[in-house]
């Protein structure tokens, strides 16, 4: 029988907010079961003290199975983790952080990508090329995060991502991958980069 994926939510979450990448109640961790519905962590919790009731399951179409408790609600970018489960069949968990580095390197992001470096680092990405040429896919920070999902979903049926990553500008940063696990690497490379990229750009001044 698959574990309960929400002990590896609240271990990623309360790294992550010691980090100060969850800082508040910001952000929000899912993961899939095998129907297809999945895991995640309910609106307005505080990241760095999550117990396995505070999670809400939900399916890929947005219906709520299970609230664990009855105050809680679905994170409001419940949609983003629809999407992505969506578009990518193999993902089975999706991590949402915000992070002062993803702000400022989103900020600096021409057009609706932002080139990463051709660091070593980006092999943790999944991308094995010398002196690669990748960059993560931008979009546009709404109110309404239904449509931030809707233009995640509009860009990337038509033109995939070649990393399991992207940005909302001035939001954060958003993975996705096969496990909880690989998603908590995605998200440390991820910021390792941004981190890089705001040294390097200190240094230019």
């Amino acid at each position: 029988m698959d574990p309960d994926p929400r002990f590896a939510l609240i271990a990623s979450a309360r790294q992550f907010y010691q980090l100060g990448w969850m800082v508040g109640t910001a952000g929000n961790l899912s993961a899939k079961l095998p129907d297809g519905s999945f895991w995640i962590t309910a609106s307005g919790k505080s990241k760095g003290q999550l117990q396995e009731d505070d999670f809400v399951r939900v399916t890929i179409d947005g219906e709520v199975l299970d609230l664990c408790h009855p105050s809680n609600r679905p994170s409001a970018e419940t949609s983003i983790h629809q999407a992505i489960y969506s578009l990518f069949p193999e993902a089975k968990a999706c991590y949402h952080v915000h992070s002062v580095e993803a702000n400022l390197v989103s900020s600096w992001a021409a057009g609706d990508s932002l080139s990463l470096p051709p660091l070593e680092m980006v092999k943790g990405l999944g991308v094995w090329e010398e002196n690669p040429e990748v960059a993560m896919p931008v979009f546009e920070n709404y109110l309404e995060v239904p449509r931030i999902a809707r233009a995640i979903r509009d860009r990337f049926s038509v033109s995939p991502p070649r990393i399991p990553a992207l940005l909302i500008r001035h939001h954060g940063v958003t993975v996705w991958a096969d496990s909880p696990q690989t998603a908590q690497n995605y998200v440390e490379v991820a910021e390792y980069i941004f981190r890089y990229l705001v040294a390097v750009r200190q240094g230019d001044r």
